[in-house]
């Protein structure tokens, strides 16, 4: 968990960095989805999510994209939930 304190005279501030905050997880939100519908839009044409059963079907680059796809879509996951979990306090 992460704790925010903001102290401030000006309450606007405190309204602003949670704006921020708000905006930076939309835009992680944003960009999961769409590494997402590329992960199924693979799946789909080659009817597997086993790296596998992928040799000789897919092509070596599709398949490195693939899997640098999923590797990203799990580390904006992360960001995510960290920004998620931020707890916020005003003083």
């Amino acid at each position: 968990m992460t704790k925010l304190v903001v102290m401030s005279d000006h309450s606007w501030i405190a309204l602003k960095i949670r704006s921020l905050i708000f905006s930076e997880n939309e835009i992680l939100r944003k960009a999961i989805r769409n590494i997402r519908d590329k992960i199924c839009n693979f799946e789909t044409k080659y009817g597997t999510s086993d790296p596998e059963s992928l040799c000789g079907q897919a092509d070596d680059m599709e398949i490195i994209e693939w899997e640098g796809e999923i590797e990203t879509e799990k580390k904006l996951q992360a960001k995510l939930n960290t920004f998620e979990e931020i707890v916020f306090e005003y003083q």
